[in-house]
């Protein structure tokens, strides 16, 4: 017996426990690329389209800031691979952050690591086969995405260079979550932790591609390499290659970090708590709230630092679109706004709604975890009930997206307000971001009816909502019919600010979700807890 003993039969049992949400994911992901190539064809036709593009929109600098740098547009791969570069590179890292926390510090959290340690298993064994798992992940992502490009003509050189760099981006926050999970004692903070890294990541990565005196940051961020590469412009080869190593060298750290601490605690000392509980914790949304707190505070901070940045760019949405008539009038369709301000700030609006559903899946299942980790039957066999535990579970759910949207909408009207010099468009964007709510809590009440119903497949609730993002951001992109596109909520979302005001939508989503919550609330009293 050696230290990685078992690490095969933990890599079948981490494909066997995500044999549904990892595939959906890896599919979502590789597609994205093969979605914008019609549309490059469609909207920039003829070399002097795609010129004004590269002298226009791809070279602002707002827009460097969402995208990447640009490096050579006036050809297909160099289109994809600055629009879906780095967008796809950050889901990847996302994907790899949570899927190397759930086989390793998450089992551990509930004590089914310690089981699986306690047999013929190697102190490795789940740190390898989470870590094998999340970096095939990425690699497949990449060699798909790189078999997309080449069936779509591209050349053979610059799509296996654009694969590598999405898939190095998954390699090095497999390896920033390895750490990440021997720090903390709990999956929540080591998720918290590697995303918060991440999050730094992008923000190097924004700073130095959209400015032109500290281009330098770029090279700080692993996902800025991932435009470094530069695929069809001329690749760069030893970029990926310094992802690898600095892959390797972060898996090394972690693993020499195993040994230095006992299952199920973390090198982070926990903080002690008071003697004697606060006066708030002796109701179950008390409790919900000292569990929820820190995630709500999070999201709602990011929510108003997103808003901020989108609204103090949107005065000059003109300019982002260049003088690409097909552009704006499709921008104009996605918003469905009489103005590009307008279509922007709504469209904007549409991605504070998908935050908001986040969050309430993200506070939504807390309760599952909780389940499993066997801290909600003891306070369930005390005198509170199951309505009052999932009701103050929901609580956040409901009230935490409808913050999330608030501060993402006064963020937005603000800033707006300000750069434009009309203060008055403050409240338009605020009721633009608060009529997203009712698609946000069908969201929730999606991943309710899974937690009442289906516990084992609550993860669902994930994919679900990854299928309204793609619908609502590219659905009209692509021309789906649109009785796909209204498989999204958010797609019967009136588009504000711009057009008029409709309640009978608003009140259709709300009722589906009211019946969706009724759902799992009667499926949860009427089931086993951790069934």
């Amino acid at each position: 017996m050696t230290a990685f003993t078992g690490t095969r039969a933990l890599v079948r049992l981490a494909l066997r426990r995500d044999r549904i949400i990892l595939p959906v994911w890896i599919v979502l992901l590789a597609a994205l690329p093969a979605s914008g190539a019609g549309a490059y064809e469609e909207f920039y036709p003829t070399a002097a389209d795609r010129a004004a593009l590269a002298a226009g929109t791809a070279s602002n600098p707002s827009v460097s800031l969402m995208y990447g740098r640009a490096f050579d547009v006036t050809t297909l791969g160099g289109f994809i691979a600055w629009r879906y570069g780095v967008i796809i590179a950050l889901f990847t890292a996302l994907l790899a952050i949570f899927m190397v926390t759930r086989h390793t510090r998450a089992e551990e959290d509930t004590g089914r690591l310690e089981l699986i340690g306690s047999t013929v298993a190697g102190r490795y064994a789940a740190l390898t086969a989470a870590a094998i798992v999340s970096a095939g992940t990425g690699l497949a992502i990449g060699l798909l995405i790189t078999l997309t490009l080449i069936g779509n003509k591209a050349p053979a050189g610059g799509a296996v260079a654009l694969g590598l760099g999405i898939a190095a981006a998954a390699l090095v926050f497999t390896g920033v979550a390895v750490v990440t999970a021997q720090l903390t004692e709990y999956s929540r903070t080591a998720n918290g932790l590697a995303s918060a890294v991440l999050g730094a990541a992008f923000l190097l990565r924004a700073v130095g591609d959209s400015t032109t005196g500290a281009t330098w940051l770029s090279w700080l961020s692993p996902l800025g390499w991932t435009s470094q590469v530069r695929a069809f412009a001329g690749e760069r080869w030893w970029v990926p290659g310094m992802a690898l190593a600095v892959a390797v060298i972060l898996g090394v750290v972690g693993y020499r970090l195993v040994p230095l601490r006992d299952v199920g605690a973390g090198l982070l000392p926990p903080r002690p708590g008071p003697a004697r509980a606060a006066a708030s914790l002796r109701s179950p949304l008390g409790l919900a709230a000292r569990l929820q707190r820190g995630s709500l505070v999070a999201w709602v901070a990011g929510a108003a630092v997103i808003g901020g940045v989108f609204g103090s760019i949107a005065s000059g949405v003109g300019d982002l679109v260049g003088d690409n008539e097909q552009v704006r009038k499709t921008l104009e369709g996605i918003g469905g706004a009489s103005g590009l301000v307008n279509a922007f700030l709504a469209t904007m609006a549409g991605l504070y709604g998908l935050m908001a559903a986040a969050y309430g899946v993200q506070a939504t299942l807390r309760m599952r975890t909780e389940e499993i980790a066997f801290r909600a039957e003891p306070v369930l066999a005390t005198g509170v009930s199951r309505w009052r535990y999932t009701f103050s579970h929901l609580t956040f759910a409901l009230l935490g997206g409808a913050l999330i949207l608030a501060a993402a909408g006064v963020a937005t009207g603000l800033s707006h307000g300000l750069r434009s010099g009309d203060i008055g468009q403050f409240w338009p964007v605020l009721g633009g971001a608060l009529a997203q709510l009712p698609a946000a809590w069908v969201v929730a009440g999606i991943a309710t009816v899974l937690f009442g119903l289906v516990p084992r497949v609550t993860t669902a609730a994930w994919a679900a909502l990854t299928v309204f993002l793609l619908l609502s951001w590219f659905g009209a992109l692509l021309k789906l019919p649109q009785a796909v596109l209204d498989v999204s909520p958010f797609t019967h979302v009136p588009r504000l600010p711009g057009t008029a005001f409709t309640a009978t939508p608003i009140l259709w989503l709300t009722a589906i979700a009211v019946v969706a919550l009724a759902a799992g609330l009667v499926g949860f009293r009427r089931r086993d807890v951790v069934a």
